[in-house]
């Protein structure tokens, strides 16, 4: 199969509530096969992070997943670092360190450390309604629902809407949908959240309803795939999955009082609850987290590799300080101007609820949202626009979701919820693990959405596709990909 260039372009759009003209800057792939069918407007989630950038390490999967007969069109929302409407509020190193020192997981129980995020919680908000109190309005998922459709009225082809979101991507799709019911042609929602929830609740709990099972899978999948394959078992052979699982929770517990320095790094328990969040998201980092996870438990730390694979995930330098902390300010400007005013809390007393429900829901995930949840319950800028309506339509053509049945933060529920309101539509299932379904390399997913790209084809409803990369096996695309080549 040959790919083809990236062509990146510029497109003047038209940008709602400026009184100025904007330019959204779009990275195209080309199609790679004739006919060409037209253009396909992506979103990789977040909300905050940069579509573009996004590209280097999806774009191959994606042409064979569409059937390579669409254009990919990538940008960067409204909100992310890179777009022309930046949501950015601390640039100096100093001011980086103070916000992103309490983005860390917190213990419900320790009342000091709630009340201190609360507080950090109250100067970012100020910070933000002082210095975005125009540009924080006009970040909100309807205003940038708006732009998809301009570019997809925009780019010469029928102007109907294609679109492929991927985690909030799919709430951003789910309004497009919502908003634009006779404009869609073709859309698929993968890893689907709750919208409902993501606008109306003081939390995104039910996010994190199955992550503790999913985070038990790494273990099971770890003993599965042997000493070879996973470090724990070779220093251990003997032990089981709850074993390991409770290992982990014996290091948290030891890392409280006892932190480990890593070259310039404290490890302490908040660094090791981040590990287990991230490897909710994709199974290919199961075997670097078991890795990680044996050098803490056996005290064999090989620095490099520990700070090459951490830093992937936390600040260990002012690059990676800037980076994440760019997307963590995006990911509040847009969310919280999204959650409308009756979802905000206002004070300390009436957010603790929600808090320790977060806890409760998941003891790996639940505290990862606390920090959101505290500067939510306190926001000041109000989106322009949001989407009142109940997801309630009958778009033009049917709609695709998909969901695996261990999505850690998004449970394959929501696909149901989602589609039990748009008219037509088909949920397919994948047996896997990880967050969407992009992670899982499996024939069955490429054959079913490039027939759903190209025909039209929905999959017949209870459809459920199998990977083909098994945990800690580092299977690809390509080697999927080698299958029908």
């Amino acid at each position: 199969m040959i790919f083809g260039q990236t062509t990146p372009f510029l497109l003047q759009l038209s940008t709602l509530f400026l009184a100025a003209q904007a330019t959204t800057t779009l990275l195209r792939v080309p199609a790679t096969v004739q006919p060409v069918k037209g253009s396909i407007v992506l979103n990789f989630g977040g909300p905050g992070e940069i579509g573009r950038a996004t590209l280097a390490g999806s774009a191959v999967p994606l042409q064979a997943l569409s059937g390579g007969q669409y254009n990919l069109i990538f940008f960067d929302p409204r909100g992310t670092s890179t777009s022309n409407i930046p949501f950015t509020c601390y640039n100096t190193e100093y001011k980086l360190e103070k916000f992103a020192d309490p983005q860390t997981t917190l213990d419900a129980d320790d009342e000091a450390a709630l009340g201190r995020l609360w507080t950090r919680g109250t100067i970012d908000t100020n910070t933000y309604a002082q210095k975005h109190n125009v540009i924080g309005t006009l970040i909100g998922t309807a205003c940038t629902a708006r732009d998809v459709m301009s570019i997809a009225e925009s780019i010469g082809d029928d102007g109907l809407l294609r679109y492929w979101g991927f985690s909030y991507g799919t709430t951003l799709g789910a309004t497009l949908v919502s908003m634009f019911p006779d404009k869609v042609d073709k859309v698929i929602l993968n890893g689907v959240q709750n919208p409902h929830e993501y606008y109306h609740s003081y939390a995104d709990i039910e996010e994190w309803e199955v992550a503790d099972q999913s985070f038990s899978g790494m273990f099971s999948s770890c003993v599965t795939a042997g000493p070879d394959k996973c470090a724990l078992v070779k220093s251990n052979p003997n032990a089981t999955a709850a074993d390991f699982e409770k290992s982990f929770f014996d290091l948290v517990d030891t890392l409280k009082m006892h932190h480990i320095a890593v070259g310039g790094l404290m490890v302490d328990d908040s660094l090791l609850y981040t590990l287990a969040v991230n490897s909710l998201y994709a199974t290919s980092v199961w075997e670097d987290t078991t890795s990680i996870f044996d050098m803490l438990l056996t005290g064999d730390i090989d620095k490099t590799v520990f700070l090459d694979f951490v830093g992937q995930v936390v600040p260990v330098d002012n690059a990676t300080l800037l980076t994440i902390g760019s997307v963590y300010t995006a990911l509040e400007g847009i969310h919280c101007s999204d959650r409308a005013p009756a979802a905000r809390a206002g004070t300390f007393e009436k957010i603790l609820p929600a808090i320790y429900e977060l806890s409760n829901t998941s003891k790996i995930a639940g505290r990862a949202d606390m920090s959101l949840t505290m500067t939510c319950a306190q926001w000041k800028l109000d989106a322009k626009e949001r989407y009142e309506g109940d997801f309630q339509v009958r778009p033009k053509s049917p709609v695709l979701l998909i969901g695996n049945m261990y999505d850690g933060h998004t449970p394959i529920k929501y696909a149901y919820n989602v589609s039990a309101g748009f008219e037509g539509s088909v949920v397919l299932e994948v047996n896997g693990y990880g967050h969407t379904s992009l992670g899982l390399p499996s024939l069955c997913i490429l054959k079913t959405t490039a027939s759903y790209w190209v025909n039209g084809t929905l999959p017949k409803p209870g459809t459920v596709c199998q990977i083909d990369a098994p945990p800690f096996s580092n299977i690809t695309w390509v080697n999927v990909f080698e299958q029908i080549s």
